[in-house]
């Protein structure tokens, strides 16, 4: 009984999480944190507008609440909007504005290269970007643009990575869009620190 309430619970926020990810592109959305409070749940939206989630005169914050309300089931929602630290150290941000790029009939290379730029100067210690889909013709291929430092397997690779997917619509057919960064601020396990020991003369 515990285990089908513990996959139930997480099945709804993975269908939160999507529902917020197709209303919300526009406001540049990347996450969401759900908690559960003794007068309901409460629902932190991190994204790059707040405004957008906002709406006027919180016209949109009320469409959302009632729709986790009624169609999710979600006991009593609270919804609070935070922004975020740094857009273009976020995943699912970059993602997006390269998958709408994409759209507009931008060139996939100058897209994928103004956005690894991007991220590196951020403070990045790696980033990769992966398209793939029919990109110039009618033959679907994959290309990938790297900077920095990555992890590609092991624990810090599912840990410290952040991933993102998104799809672009195109006339040619759907192109995917993976970002990968590693965040400036974390530690890896094989790293190494030298400090610099001082030295203490002791006189007779």
């Amino acid at each position: 009984m515990i285990e089908r309430t513990f996959v139930k619970e997480n099945v709804k926020r993975l269908l939160i999480d999507e529902y917020f990810k197709k209303e919300l592109s526009r406001a540049g959305y990347s996450h969401c944190d759900i908690r559960k409070t003794p007068i309901g749940t409460k629902i932190i939206i991190y994204a790059e507008k707040p405004g957008f989630v906002i709406g006027r005169r919180g016209k949109r914050v009320k469409e959302l609440t009632e729709t986790l309300e009624k169609t999710y089931k979600v006991n009593k929602p609270q919804i609070e909007v935070k922004p975020i630290e740094d857009p273009n150290l976020d995943p699912e941000v970059v993602a997006q504005k390269i998958a709408s790029s994409l759209e507009r009939g931008m060139h996939f290379r100058r897209v994928a290269h103004a956005a690894v730029r991007r991220v590196m100067n951020a403070g990045a210690k790696g980033v990769v970007v992966i398209i793939s889909g029919k990109l110039t013709g009618e033959r679907a291929r994959t290309e990938k643009f790297m900077a920095g430092y990555m992890k590609h397997c092991g624990d810090p690779s599912e840990t410290l990575v952040r991933t993102a997917f998104k799809i672009a619509k195109l006339k040619l057919g759907v192109i995917g869009v993976t970002v990968k960064i590693m965040p400036p601020d974390i530690v890896l396990p094989d790293e190494v620190i030298i400090k610099d020991e001082e030295i203490i003369e002791v006189s007779e």
